[in-house]
């Protein structure tokens, strides 16, 4: 089975009642439901999909060429068991998450995720979503 996940920013903004009254409760040019949307696809087929909360280790390499490795605390963790014993994480700062579901078609799941946009929010790689207050401070650059 294959795993198709979806990441939405909500539109603050969106007015339900002005869908239903104009557009048969469809968005519209100048009401749209999200701001964005990310999909992604893993290549491998999956065994299961957990969902739980826990810290996110965020690692890499600084412009000086110094390496990091930070926990992230407070995530909510979607992790993907493949049929080869391999792990894929998606993982969104829980204080972001208005909601999520995850549904089953013929051949894949589907997660979706959908994203509060009142907090500001940083996707430092493909299907992780960190909310400010829970970035790590010693890596926020600061350019002159």
């Amino acid at each position: 089975m294959k795993l198709k996940a979806h990441f939405y920013l909500l539109n603050i903004d969106f007015s339900p009642e002005y869908a239903e009254a104009h557009h048969n409760g469809d968005e519209s040019e100048n009401n749209r439901k999200y701001e964005w949307e990310d999909a992604l696809s893993l290549k491998n087929a999956i065994a299961k999909l957990d969902v739980f909360e826990g810290e996110y280790p965020l690692q890499g390499e600084l412009p000086n060429g110094e390496a990091f490795n930070e926990a992230v605390p407070n995530m909510t963790l979607f992790e993907a068991l493949g049929e080869d014993e391999t792990r894929t994480y998606f993982a969104v700062s829980s204080s972001i998450i208005d909601h999520y579901t995850i549904d089953e078609e013929e051949d894949a799941k589907i997660l979706k995720v959908y994203l509060k946009d009142y907090e500001p929010l940083a996707n430092p790689i493909p299907g992780v979503y960190i909310a400010s207050q829970d970035y790590p401070k010693n890596l926020i650059l600061e350019y002159a």
